[in-house]
């Protein structure tokens, strides 16, 4: 909710242009500042800038709910709460699909079908809701092009002006890492910093508009724990789902480390088990316990082992 745009909180239209020529343009980079620097800034009064701290406070503070309110609510919702995926074992496990309003992350190494699910997922959110889709549109961010982090913070207004019913950041990692050389001193608390602040932008969006993002990931080696930095490590079930030779110097991990890893709502990681058999796992999730299905990809998409694809 603190990455709500000022402008929707109910402020004057001059008094937001004001703040945004001094790159203030969120609840959050509002309520960061004292209000000595807000009377700088707006020239209002000692008084007028409480008022203010007091509006944009409760502006993208949540209301007070029982939890029957919240059950009631959902129950009453018309937006859908899952997006299926048309793998009806990995929808059964995750009971319905991809969930709405929240961030789900698809880990893995190149050429494991990460960007096939990808597109499955864009062409199965257009259609009607009758046939279980979303019936919106997609934003499909292929970040490996000329993509800028700061495009992000443009995304609601695409969602509101062409009615995306499905985000894909395809992938986080690369935006990542075309911020930030990790080799430079500081760099990796100021791109712990980045993370968070991005994982907060996604997850308003998602939960703003009830939506499904959906964002991949590289998966990264390191030579032991005792030479990893701990700031580059992921929780010890992430690390498990991904290990290689446990007992060996190496093991790999999804990319990020741990702050990204605890923003994610839900995480599947897709891996090799030969030539054409590979297998997802639900390492991570808030329904679904840990467990594993293997599939193919063919010209259709994803096929789970023992399903027929209409």
């Amino acid at each position: 909710m603190s990455s709500r745009k000022l402008r929707r909180v109910g402020l004057s239209q001059e008094l937001c242009d004001r703040l945004n020529r001094h790159q203030i343009v969120t609840c959050r980079d509002f309520l960061c500042l004292s209000p000595l620097e807000l009377m700088k800034i707006t020239g209002l009064s000692y008084r007028g800038v409480h008022e203010l701290l007091r509006v944009v406070s409760r502006a993208c503070a949540p209301q007070m709910q029982t939890a029957y309110e919240i059950k009631a609510q959902r129950a009453a919702a018309v937006s859908p709460a899952f997006l299926p995926t048309a793998l009806s074992a990995l929808d059964e496990a995750l009971h319905g699909g991809v969930a709405c309003g929240s961030l789900t992350e698809i880990t893995g190494p190149p050429g494991c079908g990460k960007t096939q699910f990808c597109i499955m997922m864009s062409v199965l959110a257009t259609l009607p809701t009758s046939m279980g889709g979303l019936e919106g549109a997609v934003v499909y961010i292929d970040t490996e092009s000329a993509f800028s982090a700061e495009r992000i913070e443009s995304l609601e207004e695409e969602i509101i002006s062409k009615g995306v019913k499905l985000v894909i950041i395809d992938s986080v990692a690369s935006v990542v890492r075309k911020e930030f050389d990790t080799q430079l001193q500081g760099n990796m608390r100021e791109r712990n910093k980045f993370l968070a602040r991005e994982a907060a932008s996604l997850k308003y969006l998602a939960e703003e508009f009830s939506i499904p993002v959906i964002l991949t990931n590289q998966i990264t080696t390191h030579l032991s724990r005792a030479r990893a930095s701990q700031a580059d490590l992921v929780s010890p079930a992430d690390d498990l789902s991904l290990s290689e030779g446990a007992s060996g110097p190496s093991c790999v991990t999804a990319a990020l480390g741990n702050t990204w890893s605890h923003s994610v709502n839900t995480r599947l990681i897709f891996q090799h088990l030969g030539s054409e058999r590979r297998q997802i796992l639900i390492a991570k999730s808030p329904l679904a316990p840990f467990t594993s299905f293997v599939y193919t990809i063919r010209k259709e998409g994803l096929v789970l082992q023992g399903q027929q694809r209409p």
